[in-house]
């Protein structure tokens, strides 16, 4: 009997590529996408953009950002930031602004200078303000009256477009029946795709094989079973 030789993958999964060309329109994300093209023609001057995890959040504010030459950080890292360096660079991106409570301090204060320096603030979060337990009402108010777009978790035709991408992006040429087989099958989110092909392209690499359905069946067996890395 021959034994088939299984080759050893190197642990370099792909980072997430954010880069304009890279974000997928659909039905789910089209209003955000309008809006954040419409910059700077912002009411405010400010925007919040909400959704759930694995949405494209991130990338569609990744590529405004890029455009905006804009500063970029987490709510949480506000209270080590030069507040008045990032309100005179003229545009900033708060991600994860759903996590403030603790640093509403700070968050007011970018808010306020930002405004007496004519900058732009865009805002990323999980849900609307009123769900983030603050506790200071000028900043809640504040954040009440910023222009809110939500983008939708990932719809059937985006999951698909996003798996073909995504396999594409390794130089992997993949059956339709695959891309079926996964989309109805892993969870609706940008993050879950990323997972399941970086998982099949370790696979399929590591048995010297091509992608194929049941190769792809094994490992979404073993990650529903809670085996996948």
């Amino acid at each position: 009997m021959t034994r088939q030789t299984r080759q050893l993958p190197l642990d370099l999964p792909l980072e997430p590529r954010y880069g304009r060309e890279d974000f997928l329109v659909s039905p789910s994300n089209e209003a955000a996408w309008t809006l954040f093209e419409n910059w700077p023609d912002w009411p405010g001057r400010m925007l919040l953009l909400v959704g759930p995890e694995g949405a494209g959040k991130s990338h569609l504010a990744a590529i405004w950002a890029q455009h905006a030459k804009a500063r970029v950080l987490s709510a949480a890292s506000l209270p080590l930031a030069d507040l008045p360096g990032l309100a005179r660079s003229g545009a900033v991106l708060v991600e994860d602004a759903d996590k403030a409570a603790g640093v509403e301090t700070e968050f007011f204060h970018l808010i306020n200078l930002l405004r007496q320096n004519d900058g732009f603030l865009a805002i990323t979060a999980r849900n609307r303000p009123d769900l983030w337990s603050l506790s200071t009402p000028d900043l809640l108010s504040r954040l009440r009256l910023a222009p809110t777009v939500e983008i939708g978790a990932p719809d059937d035709a985006l999951v698909r477009a996003v798996l073909v991408k995504l396999f594409i992006d390794r130089q992997l040429v993949v059956d339709t029946s695959v891309i079926e087989f996964l989309a109805l099958r892993i969870e609706r989110s940008l993050d879950a795709a990323r997972k399941i092909v970086n998982l099949i392209d370790r696979e399929a690499l590591a048995r010297g094989r091509p992608v194929t359905r049941p190769i792809a069946s094994e490992v979404l067996a073993r990650l529903d079973a809670g085996l996948g890395s």
